[in-house]
């Protein structure tokens, strides 16, 4: 197991991260606790020493689930991290009893990795106001978290502002070969090496859909080697980043745990063919994409309450991705109807001001009846 050293605090975990949001489950859609279990030791006995959860995961089972899960091991032996969750704190009471309850659900007496989780503009100035981040300073005090970051999920700007507050001890953003300009993306990875913070880092394979590609894709691959796994390449082109301490992987089956266990016993960074194979691989999921929006927003807002730009992130990855699973929750379960492509009325205003000249009312339509049909 590749091990990496977080100088800035002094601990070394391993590269391979065990995140416990997809655990198998059951037809009643509980955690599959005997098989989650197997996977969770499989993992440590790996080598695994860095465990990731979080309140809301597995819709609040996984945290009770990974303590006791990890509580036949030597608490020095693991890393574990879970985290605060913001849209839930509103007063730093509510911010206090979720701590208090965090530590209840997982049967320990501190946390390893303690996280503000999923931060963006609205949560961190709510965090900030009403003094959560003093708080947690107050806690790592007392010993009941040992290291103090946040996870992030905005843009760019706001990572920036929240990294510069003050001295964290890490960070978590999702970065991977296809989203180096999502979110923090590739220009907070620097920024945080700047700055020497420690990254973790998320969906490394983009929630699978760069586990597996079809066949012309996957080929591409297995020109330069042949035996690899389409989501090892995924992890390794992560993994050589040096900044990066840690990187999670969402296992769902012992086969999951068995491949990663293999891509990071021995870690072996990208060679100059293989990084020039991902970026041949970029290069062509890039022309799968279904217009040229580039969500710059000159379009917005719409009179009639459509995030269009949202709608065409949507739509374009499905088009390189063919990702139903990603499809359904972004569209069918996350997105309101109001902000969908259906209620435009083909007033023209956004197509005036889009300066990629994307045909907007047309591509709209098609929006709404193609993304309406997958799964059917």
């Amino acid at each position: 197991m590749e091990y990496r050293k977080m100088e800035k605090i002094g601990v070394e975990t391993s590269l391979l991260g065990f995140g416990c949001m997809r655990f198998p489950i059951l037809e009643n859609g509980k955690i599959n606790e005997p098989e989650s279990e197997r996977m969770l030791d499989a993992a440590y006995k790996g080598g695994v020493t860095y465990f990731d959860t979080a309140y809301p995961y597995h819709d609040g089972d996984s945290e009770p689930f990974a303590g006791r899960a990890l509580n036949k091991y030597e608490r020095s032996s693991y890393f574990l991290a879970t985290k605060l969750p913001c849209w839930k704190v509103q007063t730093l009471d509510d911010a206090k009893e979720l701590f208090e309850s965090q530590l209840t659900r997982l049967d320990k007496d501190y946390v390893d990795f303690y996280l503000l989780h999923s931060l963006g503009r609205e949560s961190w100035d709510r965090m900030v106001s009403l003094g959560v981040i003093e708080y947690c300073e107050e806690l790592k005090a007392q010993g009941r978290i040992r290291h103090f970051g946040f996870s992030f999920h905005d843009e760019y700007p706001v990572f920036e502002e929240i990294i510069s507050y003050r001295k964290w001890d890490f960070c978590q953003i999702q970065l991977n070969y296809m989203d180096v300009d999502e979110q923090a993306g590739m220009k907070g990875y620097l920024l945080a090496e700047k700055l020497g913070i420690p990254v973790v880092v998320m969906e490394p394979v983009k929630g699978s859909s760069i586990a597996a590609f079809p066949e012309d894709i996957t080929a591409i691959f297995r020109e330069v080697t042949p035996e690899a796994s389409t989501a090892s390449w995924a992890l390794r082109w992560v993994g050589s980043l040096p900044n990066v301490k840690v990187i999670l992987s969402g296992m769902s089956t012992m086969e999951q745990v068995q491949d990663n266990l293999k891509t990071f016993s021995p870690f072996v960074p990208l060679s100059k063919d293989e990084s020039a194979a991902v970026d041949k691989v970029v290069q062509v999921l890039n022309t799968r994409v279904n217009n040229g929006c580039t969500g710059c927003k000159y379009c917005m807002p719409c009179p009639f309450g459509i995030d269009i730009p949202y709608n065409f992130k949507v739509w374009n990855t499905y088009g390189i991705f063919r990702n139903a699973g990603q499809v359904n929750w972004e569209w069918k379960l996350s997105m309101e109807d109001k902000y969908k492509a259906k209620n435009c009325t083909e007033c023209g205003v956004c197509e005036a001001a889009c300066p990629q000249k994307i045909h907007i009312r047309e591509d709209l339509k098609r929006v709404q009846i193609e993304l309406d049909a997958v799964g059917k």
